[in-house]
């Protein structure tokens, strides 16, 4: 097969690949703290290396990564009828695996992709088990539709750190130098960790996370991507340090300032790799 092909190949899988995470995200935020969660998040975070492997094995091929979302359903109104969504979803990567397992002969490929076809075949039967679990514990949905200073501040943060995910994530694939391309990397995981933190304090606020992303810097000359970084970071910080100023409850505050000194942190990382 052409390498041209392989490449659109490997970008549809990376796009539901992309897709996947946010859908369970999604959900597990949704349910709120417990088991079920804590499992679906650990499945998100699988499909997240996923990504990073499928990305990494484009640019190695010499493509353009791809960060569009790709097949998503983000359908049902209770949770028994999610975890049928993603029982469904896995049913599809699971085919779509073994299609392009058939259809590529380099054979690095080939043994990467059935890597993560064992991955997503586990998944499959987490989330039969989930099916069965949600539907006798009468799980629920414990969002709310709370719209406040604290809740429109939380849902900034979410999409803010939705962003720069992304943004990392692509510098860090296209830098040459190995300690920026590890450190963006480090701080894409911290990035994530923090849209965590936001979305479940959103749920505890009873307001509704929104996994959706802002545009995102697409500049790739490591000078000019690295400056534009550490002002964003500091931009970011000041935010935080705004929204926690705001906010009357100490929970959301503590919240907030934590974030700000981790987003310094990521702007000091930044100067350094800069100098």
């Amino acid at each position: 097969m052409e390498k041209p092909r392989i490449i659109e190949l490997l970008k549809r899988d990376m796009e539901d690949e992309h897709g996947a995470i946010i859908q369970y995200l999604g959900h597990a935020y949704a349910i709120g703290e417990g088991e079920v969660a804590c499992e679906i998040e650990a499945i998100a975070r699988e499909e997240m290396r996923h990504l990073d492997w499928l990305a990494e094995a484009i640019t190695d091929l010499g493509g353009e990564l791809s960060f569009k979302r790709g097949m998503m359903d983000m359908t049902g109104k209770t949770v028994f009828e999610w975890m049928q969504a993603n029982v469904g979803l896995e049913n599809g990567a699971i085919a779509q695996y073994r299609e392009h397992i058939k259809l590529i002969d380099n054979l690095k490929i080939k043994r990467l992709l059935e890597r993560i076809l064992s991955d997503e075949e586990s998944h499959q039967g987490d989330f039969k088990h989930f099916v069965e679990m949600t539907l006798r514990e009468k799980m629920t949905d414990k969002r709310g539709n709370t719209t406040d200073n604290n809740t429109e501040n939380l849902s900034w943060g979410i999409k803010h750190e939705y962003t720069v995910i992304i943004q990392y994530l692509l510098q860090s694939y296209a830098a040459k130098n190995e300690e920026t391309r590890k450190e963006l990397q480090d701080q894409a995981v911290n990035e994530m960790q923090h849209m965590g933190w936001l979305s479940e304090k959103m749920i505890d606020k009873k307001g509704r996370p929104h996994l959706e992303h802002d545009k995102f810097e697409k500049t790739l000359e490591h000078n000019t991507m690295l400056k534009a970084d550490i002002e964003l970071e500091h931009k970011v910080a000041d935010k935080y340090e705004q929204s926690a100023a705001q906010s009357t409850e100490g929970d959301v505050k503590e919240l907030f300032r934590k974030l700000a000194a981790h987003e310094r942190y990521h702007a000091e990382i930044f100067k350094d790799l800069l100098e």
